[in-house]
């Protein structure tokens, strides 16, 4: 199963939640191949290596957002606890405590997987930097041209005298 999985299908299953990154518990069940509650079982037997910045359990509302938001979590897929959710470093320690190859393989695609949406936001800031240096020297480009438009079409004498032709009287 874990050769199928490519970084796009993993990266669709990576939320912003408290302006972090995470995956939800069963997302990584499933691609890990064990039993959600079995996931969360050997997190709770290795609690200290999930601190909060690397692992939090979501409220009742950030829950229903986030299936209302993103359809992630479907009607009739209810969970009698509130899901983890992993953060990247949280993800990383996951293949210590799951201890098996599949885990390891597993977080080697999903660390590629956060690397590789990490450089799509850089990459997003570029973008919007050369975009607005792009938008200033158009501007002052063209603020030339509004200033030639504005003295045409000017009420001043003066200017009408100062464009086109003049009969000679």
């Amino acid at each position: 199963m874990n050769q199928l999985i490519e970084i796009k299908d993993i990266t669709q299953r990576i939320f912003t939640i408290r302006g972090v990154k995470v995956m939800l518990d069963r997302d990584l069940a499933e691609l890990y191949g064990v039993e959600t509650k079995r996931l969360k079982e050997q997190v709770r037997r290795n609690i200290d290596r999930f601190p909060p910045d690397f692992m939090f359990e979501l409220t009742k509302d950030e829950y229903d957002g986030l299936r209302s938001q993103f359809a992630a979590l479907k009607r009739g897929e209810h969970t009698k606890y509130l899901p983890f959710v992993f953060t990247e470093q949280g993800v990383a320690m996951l293949s210590g405590v799951l201890n098996s190859k599949t885990a390891i393989q597993i977080n080697v695609r999903i660390m590629r997987a956060f690397v590789q949406l990490r450089h799509l936001v850089i990459d997003h800031g570029e973008l919007k930097r050369e975009l607005d240096e792009l938008r200033k020297q158009t501007e002052e480009r063209f603020q030339v041209v509004f200033t030639v438009l504005d003295q045409l079409v000017s009420d001043d004498e003066e200017a009408d005298h100062k464009i086109g032709f003049t009969e000679k009287k």
